[in-house]
């Protein structure tokens, strides 16, 4: 999949950086994720002191150390994974090649949201906010998540996480479009929940030779926006 190579590509770091690069320092991660079930970076130095030698050889790097996954680097890391621009960048170019590499067919894309709550105390430039709770808890702050998959295969192609506060309705027309750079095709059934079914959704999905479902609503029936094949409206 060549993740560290565009890892890489997409987040270079400066001149004084030594040691692993921050690819493979991601990898590594994701690896210690994976097999460890533990997203805490403190951890993440001693286990690879404990498998040094495996690392070394998988890697194809001598110079592996240690110290190359102390929680500082891993901070930085995560840091820089958390900016908007390079990281849409990356993962448009990445979904790329995965479904290249694996010659997945695109008919098909489902789009919903969720939210995660938190006991976290709410500050006015945080993620977390007080909004409506899908899980009846309007008491505890939340952020809100927005993803798409290849369906029906399930596998995620693009990721948006919001402020809680945020509404459901205006999340789909970024995320079909980040879609769209990575697919680089028209023609796809987009498929979503009754709040996909917003004018200025259906509007775009259409301009761009695309097509939607969405679940029916009674209550948001609008004769003049009614189109049975999801195609453009008459309004």
């Amino acid at each position: 999949m060549n993740i560290a190579a565009l890892l890489d590509k997409h987040f270079p770091m400066h001149g004084n950086w030594q040691g692993l690069s921050f690819g493979e320092i991601v990898v590594v991660w994701l690896a210690y994720i994976l097999s460890e079930g533990d997203h805490c970076l403190n951890s993440v130095q001693g286990w690879v002191a404990g498998i040094l030698m495996t690392l070394t050889a998988c890697l194809k790097a001598d110079g592996l150390r240690e110290l190359d996954f102390s929680d500082d680097r891993l901070a930085i890391i995560l840091f820089c994974l958390g900016q908007d621009a390079p990281w849409e960048a990356y993962e448009s170019e990445q979904i790329g090649v995965l479904l290249r590499v694996y010659d997945l067919p695109i008919r098909r894309v489902r789009i919903d949201s969720t939210t995660v709550k938190s006991y976290v105390t709410v500050t006015e430039d945080g993620l977390f906010q007080l909004g409506h709770s899908k899980e009846h808890r309007p008491d505890l702050p939340q952020l809100k998540i927005n993803q798409s998959v290849l369906d029906p295969l399930g596998i995620p192609l693009t990721t948006t996480i919001v402020s809680g506060e945020c509404a459901d309705d205006p999340l789909y027309v970024p995320e079909i479009r980040k879609v769209q750079a990575c697919i680089q095709q028209h023609g796809v059934l987009y498929v979503g929940d009754c709040k996909m079914a917003a004018l200025n959704t259906r509007c775009y999905v259409a301009a761009h030779q695309d097509y939607a479902c969405v679940r029916y609503c009674r209550r948001r029936r609008c004769k003049p926006c009614l189109n049975p094949c999801g195609r453009a409206c008459n309004h």
